[in-house]
């Protein structure tokens, strides 16, 4: 009975106790901070073999994303929190399928589509 009158008035998922802190909070702020001073020195050096450089990009993109998630957004997998983690998953998927999608749609156009000279001959 006692957590029945706790959930009263409380938002679906939301435990107390593993609240945000103020410490969880300023270790994302660094974490990310860090990142993103890295990702501009990987832009801008010579250190790095250039053709790799979009490659270490996109991973500290990717890390970037996962330090907001688990730090700011508290996506988690922790049991309370598997509607969350499964809304972000289709998120993902959803955004996947339409990026990917749509670059299959436009190479198949560009397949079939006419050449440019023949184009070109068509219009004289």
């Amino acid at each position: 009975m006692d957590n029945h009158s706790e959930a009263q008035g409380q938002a679906p998922g939301v435990n107390e106790k593993s609240g945000a802190s103020l410490q969880s909070y300023l270790m994302g702020y660094g974490f990310a901070l860090i990142l993103t001073m890295v990702s501009f020195w990987a832009a801008s050096t010579n250190l790095i073999y250039p053709p790799g450089v979009p490659i270490l990009l996109a991973v500290l993109a990717i890390a970037q994303m996962g330090v907001h998630l688990v730090f700011f957004l508290h996506i988690s997998s922790a049991p309370d929190q598997t509607n969350n983690f499964l809304a972000l998953a289709f998120g993902i998927f959803i955004t996947g399928l339409i990026v990917f999608g749509s670059m299959l749609i436009m190479a198949n156009l560009n397949q079939q589509m006419m050449p440019m000279d023949r184009l070109m001959e068509m219009q004289k």
